[in-house]
């Protein structure tokens, strides 16, 4: 069975959280996180963090810290998630670069900041849900209001 590996990053932005809200014409909006899958060419996965940080949302990070890992088995492919936390240091949408942005099948994603307060990310519809949960029950350790 073949094993994809994706490298995601809550982001703390001063007293905030900075997460991607996706969505499709006709389709519901939810948030996620910012990241994607490790490609070959990168060394490690922070390697992997910090390029799709910056393909996506044209932003620099501190130090990541990884605090989460979630195993989704399939038919021919187990994905595993590596969740990591770190603070945004700058973000420039300009700066972003990749296949999502010239693909109108990948729908919207746009950076969204939110409160760093449970009411904030329970009104988010952060996907998936271990990771809202994970959110939710670890927002005073972050630094929460």
């Amino acid at each position: 069975m073949k094993v994809r590996h994706k490298a995601r990053v809550v982001l703390l932005d001063r007293g905030r959280l900075v997460f991607l809200k996706r969505g499709w014409p006709g389709g519901d909006s939810y948030c996620t996180t910012v990241g994607g899958s490790v490609e070959s060419a990168d060394a490690d996965l922070e390697a992997a963090l910090r390029r799709e940080v910056m393909e996506e949302i044209g932003a620099t990070i501190g130090p990541a810290t990884e605090f989460l890992t979630l195993t989704e088995p399939g038919g021919t492919t187990t994905v595993v998630q590596h969740y990591f936390l770190a603070d945004l240091l700058d973000m420039d949408l300009d700066r972003r670069y990749g296949p999502e942005l010239d693909d109108p099948d990948s729908g919207d994603f746009e950076p969204v900041r939110v409160a760093l307060s449970r009411p904030a990310v329970a009104a988010l519809n952060l996907q998936p849900a271990e990771l809202a949960d994970y959110v939710l029950g670890h927002l005073d350790a972050w630094g929460a209001a």
